[in-house]
C-alpha cells in the first residue's frame, strides 16, 4: 500500500517521501535576487521529499509583486545556488517555479524597462485590483497591454532561457506556473483572453503558450525537469469557468502526457475562496495524464495519505502548514501539534514569520 512517507521514484523523480512543499510566495528576495535567508527558509523545510520554490520571474515584465525572486540573467541565477546547496545538503530535491505574473502587476514594482503585459489589455476585476508596493501601500494595478505577437515569441524564449540557467544554478529542474490567473493561466482562460490570432478563440489555441513554452522548457533543459502547474476552476486573480473548460484541461493533460513531462501539478484554491472544484476534473487528469501527478489543496495528514492509497495523486503537495511548521513531515509522521502561522508576515521582509514562528498549538 502507498504511503505518504514511503520514497517515491517515477522517471527521474527520485524522492524520501511523497510530501511536497507547495510553491509560496513569501517576498524575501530583496532586488529580485535569493538570499542568505532565503537559503535559510527553504534548507529548514526540506524534510520534504520534493521542494516548489516560490515563483520566481523569467522576465522584467513578469516581476509584479513587490520582492519577488527574478531569474533572467546570471547574477540572479548566481544567487540561486545558495539555496539549491543548502537544500541539497539536506537530501531534498528543489524545483524552481517560472512565473511570469502577466496582467497582476504594478509597474512600480517592475524593474526599470519593465512593462505590464497580457493576452489582452483588460485589467484585473475586484477584490483583485490592487497590489502593494514598498513605500505606497496598496495601489491600483496597473492596466496591461496586449502582448503582440513577437512578444509572445519572446516570451516562450525567455521561459526556456529561465530554465537554462535554474539548472546552471543546481535546480532538479522547473515547474511552469500555468495556475492562479498568472500569465499563462490568462491565456487559457477567455475571461482575460480576447485575442483573434492563434493563440485566442478556441481552447486549444488559448493552450498554445502552455504547450508551446513547456515544449521550449523541455527542449532547453529535458522533459524529466519540467513540471507544470494549473488551477481549473480556480477563481484567483479574477479566473474561473467557462464554457468547455473540462474539454480543454482534459486536452492540455493529454498533450503533457504526449510530451512526458515529469508531473503535473493541481492547486484547489476552494478552501481559500469558497467556490468549490469539482472532484471529476481530477479524475479527468488522473486518466489523462499517466506521469506523477501532485494534487494540492488544504491537504492534512488523513486526507493526503486517503488520496495516495486510492491512486487520486501520486504526490501530494502542502502549502500553508509548512510556513510555521518546517519540520512538517516530522510532526505529521508522529501526530505531533502544528503551529498556526502568522499572516501578518506572510509577505514582510525578514525573518520573523519566515525562519522563525511560533510554538506549536494545535494537533496536527
Amino acid at each position: 500500500m502507498s504511503n505518504l512517507f514511503q520514497p517515491y521514484e517515477k522517471g527521474a523523480l527520485h524522492l524520501k517521501n511523497r510530501v511536497v512543499m507547495a510553491p509560496m510566495t513569501r517576498s524575501r528576495a530583496i532586488g529580485n535576487m535569493a538570499n542568505e535567508l532565503m537559503a535559510e527558509y527553504y534548507a529548514q523545510r526540506a524534510e520534504a521529499g520534493l521542494i516548489i520554490t516560490e515563483g520566481a520571474s523569467p522576465s522584467p515584465n513578469g516581476v509584479g509583486y513587490p520582492r519577488i525572486p527574478a531569474i533572467y540573467n546570471k547574477e540572479q541565477a548566481s544567487s540561486w545556488r545558495q539555496v539549491t546547496d543548502a537544500v541539497h545538503e539536506k537530501g531534498s530535491k528543489i524545483f524552481l517555479q517560472i512565473m511570469h505574473t502577466g496582467r497582476v502587476s504594478h509597474e512600480k514594482n517592475l524593474p526599470k524597462g519593465g512593462r505590464v503585459l497580457a493576452p489582452s489589455a483588460i485589467g484585473v476585476e475586484a477584490p483583485f485590483d490592487k497590489m502593494y508596493v514598498d513605500g505606497e501601500g496598496m495601489l491600483p494595478i496597473s492596466e496591461p497591454q496586449a502582448m503582440t505577437l513577437e512578444e509572445v515569441k519572446s516570451t516562450i524564449k525567455e521561459y526556456a532561457e529561465t530554465a537554462r540557467l535554474a539548472v546552471e544554478a543546481g535546480f532538479d529542474g522547473v515547474e511552469l506556473h500555468g495556475a492562479n490567473g498568472y500569465l499563462i493561466n490568462q491565456f487559457l482562460n477567455p475571461k482575460s483572453n480576447q485575442r483573434t490570432d492563434e493563440y485566442g478563440g478556441s481552447g486549444e489555441n488559448r493552450s498554445r503558450l502552455l504547450l508551446e513554452v513547456t515544449k521550449a522548457t523541455i527542449d532547453a533543459i529535458g522533459k524529466d525537469k519540467v513540471g507544470v502547474r494549473i488551477s481549473p476552476y480556480g477563481v484567483f486573480n479574477s479566473m474561473g469557468a467557462f464554457e468547455g473548460i473540462d474539454a480543454q484541461y482534459e486536452f492540455i493533460a493529454r498533450q503533457l502526457n504526449a510530451m512526458g513531462i515529469a508531473y503535473l501539478h493541481m492547486a484547489d484554491m476552494s478552501a481559500m475562496t469558497q467556490v468549490p472544484v469539482p472532484d471529476s476534473i481530477k479524475q479527468t487528469l488522473r486518466r489523462e495524464f499517466s506521469g506523477t501527478l501532485i494534487l494540492n489543496g488544504a491537504y492534512a495528514k488523513d486526507s493526503a495519505q486517503k488520496d495516495i492509497e486510492q491512486g487520486k495523486a501520486d504526490l501530494i503537495a502542502f502549502g500553508v502548514p509548512f510556513i510555521a511548521n518546517p519540520d512538517l513531515v516530522t510532526r505529521m509522521k508522529e501526530n505531533l501539534p502544528l503551529a498556526q502561522p502568522d499572516q501578518s508576515t506572510f509577505y514582510t521582509p525578514g525573518a520573523q514569520g519566515y525562519t522563525t514562528y511560533a510554538p506549536a498549538t494545535v494537533n496536527a
